[in-house]
């Protein structure tokens, strides 16, 4: 399918978009995130001026949600940036829900290509802050807890916000767990990529 009309667009839009804030809070982490609206609200309005509309679609998926973010321009000419499966933490209609909105709101920066900023805006600007024994702790804890009662979701959740706060971080959280526990999050993050693909 030709693409001509909708690639010109998207790369008009994408000098449009913002950041997106990191205006919500985790109160397990008492740390700062980028939340579903904040990540539409970074790109819509440059997308909408491109005469582009921003789909996100749902597929099935079993023991989860499978999101496809998909692009269509006025032309008629439509981009598709693939699928994202996550795996509901608990088969209840609360994990299934926060199971989407994860798969919506990672699907949409990995099209849109943007990332979460501090509202702040110095983040780039500010030295990252060595990492507390306190904060590490209950880093750890939070993803022993999942472990323990295999809330999956909960568990990649976690990490990911650990290495948001950076790579030294991440590496101080991971050396903390047992052997046992990186490999319960090695067959995690194997099984998300080979979803995905």
């Amino acid at each position: 399918m030709e693409h001509k009309n909708i690639a010109a667009a998207l790369v008009k839009a994408q000098k449009a978009f913002g950041p997106a804030l990191k205006s919500s809070t985790n109160p397990h982490f008492k740390s700062k995130y980028a939340d579903l609206a904040a990540c539409v609200e970074a790109v819509i309005d440059g997308l909408n001026g491109a005469g582009i509309a921003l789909i996100q679609k749902q597929h099935p998926h079993d023991g989860g949600v499978c999101v496809e973010t998909i692009f269509v321009h006025e032309s008629g000419e439509t981009f598709s940036a693939g699928m994202l499966t996550v795996p509901a933490a608990k088969q209840d209609p609360q994990g299934y829900g926060s199971a989407l909105t994860y798969a919506r709101r990672y699907s949409l920066m990995a099209a849109c290509g943007i990332a979460p900023e501090d509202d702040d805006g110095n983040a780039a600007k500010a030295p990252k802050k060595e990492a507390t024994r306190t904060t590490l702790a209950k880093y750890v804890q939070a993803i022993q807890d999942h472990i323990a009662n295999e809330r999956d979701l909960g568990v990649l959740q976690a990490y990911d916000e650990a290495w948001d706060q950076g790579e030294e971080f991440a590496a101080s959280v991971w050396n903390s767990l047992t052997t046992t526990q990186r490999e319960y999050i090695t067959r995690l993050q194997n099984s998300k990529a080979k979803k995905a693909a």
